[in-house]
């Protein structure tokens, strides 16, 4: 079943399955699916019934510096973390939907505890023996979901920074990934390098 609801407060759908009987929900998004380049990533997250004692927000709505205070935060309270990497390679091999929900399974199962309840970002359900509800903009309405999001894309930021110190000329470290001018126009110069997706358009032309 698919919800979609008005806003509704961040613990709205925790504090529905908790009265329901979960006990361990995760929380489950993913970061990196439109990009020229570099892995997607997906984390999956189990909070406190209770919460963490701080606001959470989907990582596209927060700066780099508050996203990275979070994450702290985040693995210092959290039950339980877990993070899925599918990289360019598998990418281009499944499509990109289907290596972002391998991600997330990925994710879940690298879970320290098992979760009795996904709550997946989305529209798509995953291939696990797990009660799940996919959420549409669910890392807007969902604490664990919003949780979730905040470690897929600090996860691959970094990743995205560390490629950058091997490929300076693309500048990973700015738009990590993304198909920008700028982007576009040194693969249009340098040609593709390693981290490039090659079946995505923006980087087949050039190979």
């Amino acid at each position: 079943m698919l919800f979609h609801l008005a806003p509704q407060p961040m613990d709205f759908f925790e504090k529905m399955y908790y009265d329901q009987g979960y006990e361990r929900i995760a929380g489950v998004d993913e970061v990196g699916r439109g990009p020229l380049a570099g892995p997607v990533v997906a984390a999956a997250v189990v909070l406190p019934k209770d919460g963490i004692g701080i606001e959470l927000f989907d990582s596209k709505q927060i700066s780099s510096k508050k996203r990275e205070d979070l994450y702290g935060s985040i693995l210092s309270k959290a039950l339980g973390v877990g993070v899925g990497i599918i990289g360019q390679e598998e990418i281009d091999q499944l499509n990109i939907l289907q290596a972002t929900l391998r991600a997330m399974v990925a994710a879940v199962q690298n879970l320290c505890l098992s979760p009795d309840l996904i709550l997946i970002d989305g529209l798509q359900s995953l291939r696990l023996p797990i009660s799940q509800k996919p959420i549409r903009k669910g890392d807007q309405l969902s604490n664990s979901i919003a949780a979730a999001s905040i470690i897929a894309k600090v996860t691959r930021d970094r990743m995205m920074l560390e490629w950058h110190e091997k490929y300076p000329r693309y500048n990973f470290a700015k738009h990590k990934g993304y198909g920008t001018k700028e982007h576009r126009r040194a693969i249009e110069k340098f040609g593709v390098c390693e981290l490039h997706r090659k079946t995505f358009r923006g980087v087949k032309e050039y190979l």
